[in-house]
């Protein structure tokens, strides 16, 4: 028979975001079993920075894209990319004539 005054485990993740100007990193504590899209709600990011929505994130853990419905595991950094302004590619060239 369980035990009602066991204690639910907590994992201590991550949320990170950054701008063109900072990099914001968030600690949130979550429910063993929760996803990458729990962490990013908790984290707050999504109402702080409104050109973030839910449903066009991409987003990783450690570098490694993932889906929202990843799970994660204690001491994860879920990481919210947003999109390039420029291709690395193509400055690149546009440097290298400019010489």
């Amino acid at each position: 028979m369980p035990n009602k005054f066991m204690l639910e485990t907590l994992l201590d993740i991550e949320v990170a975001y950054a701008t063109a100007e900072q990099q914001i990193i968030v600690t949130v504590k979550l429910p063993e079993g929760s996803d990458v899209g729990a962490a990013i709600a908790a984290s707050g990011l999504l109402a702080r920075f409104p050109e973030l929505t839910n449903s066009a994130l991409n987003v990783g853990i450690f570098a490694h894209t993932c889906k929202l419905t990843q799970p994660l595991k204690q001491s994860d950094r879920v990481e919210i990319y947003r999109t390039l302004r420029h291709d690395p590619k193509e400055a690149r060239r546009q440097r290298a004539t400019k010489r």
